[in-house]
């Protein structure tokens, strides 16, 4: 085994680079979110204030101060305007993904935990936030973390007395969690107390409350110093308990909404999940606890009001756990790796459809045409299948991964100029900056908006309060442009 560790990393480092590190400046921050939390931490890197965060000028408590950090210390290094927010995510995407191996090994196996690890590496929802410079993966990751790093202890809390040396490091990484984003990641380990129910008093010794207070009481005291009550009412009520139970922030959706996220997160190998479903399964305590950190999230995410795909990624890391396991495991994948196969569709469909439907949308994007790149899923289906039969599953797993590195690549060439084009406001941006003194903002969409400011540093005008020559506007459905006014008066 350990004359084929070199062999497996002279494919894994390039296939980290192409799924991780390629392309991932290529276009623009995108939504509304990535360029404030970006803003952000440029402004905590230009004025040093790395308590308080700040929106163009004005207090932001809407998520804690980690992301900010981590968006702060790039810029101080040097980084660019793309890759400082969305390198450090990146890195610490890829880091996790070393210690997700190492811990799985350690309880499961080699086997199961490559393919564990492959299957979160390569799935559509953890490459995807791991490209965007967003709370979510450093959340995902420090948490994921502590609740592997609880495993040991789960198990032993219902045989033996102690099993505690690694609580501290537990608690420490729930402490980063929840610098992360708030009070989520605590709320999310509720099945770590559960399952060791029978050892709760573990948690109360000194070394354990210490190690979570010292890493993530600080900022919250400090801010809170500096800031008063306003701090406590905006970060916990509004954007804590409001945000589960209201719909203020229009991101409301049915109960089931999250049951296709997970699904369509874990492409291509969302037919594994199939597996799960088996009962003689769960043999072992650490599984029963795998499986309840998935379901209890996936049941705590549904019962909230307001809903986005990202909220789910703390689930991801025992999903694909146990699917790994499973797979591992499994007498005959022949089906469940020939479905995954065809899930790579997914890939050029949306190379093919995506750049139409960021122009004009989904409605009028018209069919993709028939492409030869369609056949690739299919022939990587039959092949997966055909190894599976000759007792060869660890290189189909390698064939499907290979299939996604070569889709993430295709993706980042083909669509990239198109979400640069027509979500990111760079694009846009280029085009303003020669003559920004000339330039106002009429009403358009606030993801648009967000970019301006952020590009611009200094936000543009509304033309409603600062009238000048040339306005940027926008008309319903696409994105906006640079032109005169037409009262410039």
């Amino acid at each position: 085994m350990r004359r084929r560790i070199p062999r497996v990393w002279l494919l894994v480092i390039p296939a980290l680079y192409v799924l991780y590190f390629y392309g991932l400046s290529g276009a623009g921050l995108l939504g509304p979110d990535e360029p404030r939390y970006a803003a952000i931490g440029r402004e905590m890197a230009r004025s040093g204030d790395w308590i308080t965060p700040r929106l163009w000028g004005e207090p932001w408590f809407e998520k804690p101060a980690l992301l900010y950090w981590m968006t702060g210390a790039a810029f101080r290094l040097g980084l660019g305007e793309n890759l400082a927010p969305r390198l450090p995510v990146a890195l610490l995407s890829v880091a996790f993904l070393l210690f997700y191996q190492r811990i799985m090994e350690r309880r499961f196996g080699a086997r199961a935990a490559w393919f564990a690890t492959l299957v979160l590496a390569t799935s559509a929802g953890w490459l995807g936030f791991s490209h965007i410079g967003a709370t979510d993966l450093p959340m995902s990751a420090a948490f994921a973390a502590a609740m592997l790093l609880a495993l040991d202890w789960i198990e032993k809390a219902w045989v033996e007395k102690g099993a505690t040396r690694r609580l501290p490091w537990v608690a420490a990484l729930l402490g980063v969690a929840v610098l992360a984003k708030g009070l989520v990641p605590l709320v999310l380990a509720l099945p770590l107390a559960w399952c060791g129910r029978r050892r709760l008093s573990d948690w109360l010794r000194p070394a354990t409350i210490l190690s979570f207070l010292i890493v993530a009481a600080p900022w919250y005291a400090l801010c809170y110093l500096r800031n008063g009550p306003i701090f406590l009412e905006k970060f916990f009520w509004e954007h804590h308990f409001e945000r589960f139970a209201n719909d203020s922030l229009k991101h409301q959706q049915p109960f089931w909404f999250y049951l296709p996220v997970l699904a369509g997160a874990l492409l291509p190998w969302s037919p594994a999940l199939a597996w799960l479903f088996r009962r003689s399964f769960y043999q072992d305590a650490a599984r029963r606890f795998l499986l309840a950190w998935m379901l209890f999230g996936l049941v705590f995410f549904s019962l909230s009001t307001n809903k986005l795909p990202g909220y789910l990624l703390p689930l991801l890391p025992a999903a694909a756990a146990l699917a790994g396991i499973a797979l591992a495991e499994a007498r005959d994948a022949r089906a469940v790796l020939a479905a995954s196969g065809l899930c790579l569709l997914a890939i050029p469909l949306a190379a093919a459809m995506l750049p139409g439907i960021l122009e004009v949308g989904l409605s009028r994007a018209g069919r993709p045409r028939l492409d030869w790149t369609w056949l690739v899923p299919v022939a990587a289906a039959a092949a997966a299948w055909w190894l599976e039969s000759r007792g060869r599953r660890a290189a189909a797993v390698a064939l499907l991964c290979l299939g996604v590195t070569a889709g993430v690549a295709e993706l980042e060439i083909r669509t990239v100029p198109a979400l640069d084009r027509t979500v990111s406001a760079q694009f846009l941006w280029k085009q303003i900056e020669p003559r920004r003194s000339q330039v106002c903002v009429e009403q358009i969409h606030r993801t648009y908006r967000y970019g301006l400011n952020y590009y611009s540093v200094i936000p543009l005008p509304d033309c409603s309060q600062s009238p000048r020559p040339l306005a940027v506007r926008q008309q319903p459905g696409h994105p906006p442009f640079l032109a005169p006014r037409l009262d410039p008066s």
